[in-house]
Parts: C-alpha cells; sequence; structure tokens
C-alpha cells in the first residue's frame, strides 16, 4: 500500500516561495511507471493538477502554472518537493499528493493533503 504524506507551512505570505513536501512510503518513488503529482483544490473550485515528476526523474507541468512551478525529487529520503513562486492570494488551495501508473493526473492514491493559506 503505498502512503503519501504533504507537509509543509500552512500559511505562506504574498509574493514568497510556497515550498511543500510529499513523503512516500510503500513504495519507492523510483518504481517503474509510476507518476507523481501535485494537484491542488482553492476553496469553492475543482481540483487543478499542477505538475508531476516521473519514475526516470523527468517532469511535466500545467501550461498555466509552469513559469511558477518547480517539482523536485529526492531518491535517497524517497521524497518529492514543490515549489510555487511569486504566490498570491489566488493561491490558497488545499494541495494534495497523488500518483499513479503510466500516465500524468492519474491517481490511484492519494495524500491527505495539506492547507496552504496565502495572505500577509
Amino acid at each position: 500500500q503505498v502512503q503519501l504524506l504533504e507537509s509543509g507551512p500552512g500559511l505562506v505570505e504574498p509574493s514568497q516561495t510556497l515550498s511543500l513536501t510529499c513523503t512516500v512510503s510503500g513504495a519507492s518513488i523510483t518504481t517503474n511507471y509510476y507518476y507523481w503529482n501535485w494537484i491542488r483544490q482553492p476553496p469553492g473550485k475543482g481540483l487543478e493538477w499542477m505538475g508531476a515528476i516521473t519514475y526516470s526523474g523527468s517532469t511535466s507541468y500545467s501550461p498555466s502554472l509552469k513559469s511558477r512551478t518547480s517539482i523536485s525529487r529526492d531518491t535517497s529520503k524517497n521524497h518529492l518537493t514543490l515549489q510555487l513562486s511569486s504566490v498570491t492570494p489566488e493561491d490558497t488551495a488545499v494541495y494534495f499528493c497523488i500518483t499513479g501508473l503510466y500516465e500524468p493526473g492519474r491517481g490511484d492514491y492519494w495524500g491527505q493533503g495539506t492547507q496552504v493559506t496565502v495572505s500577509s
């Protein structure tokens, strides 16, 4: 059973960089064909896919967020990191780490999510 746990600051000031970590247990993040994704859900809105990093370390991003988003990994710690720069209050959301096989955005396993509020 793959388990995902998001962590990071609950409050970020506008214009700063948001940084979240997804700690993975039950599988290696280098296991073939898994895509490791970040998605978010702003209050009152639907889910938004932000980007993914694959089992081989390749990344892909939502076009609307690409200029501000970076996803990386630490294979020694078996975790992923999301960085979102120049945040505004519109980036306030619950952020989820999810994973699935063969394609980005697939969520066979989900983390519990972490609330991030952008406010001064």
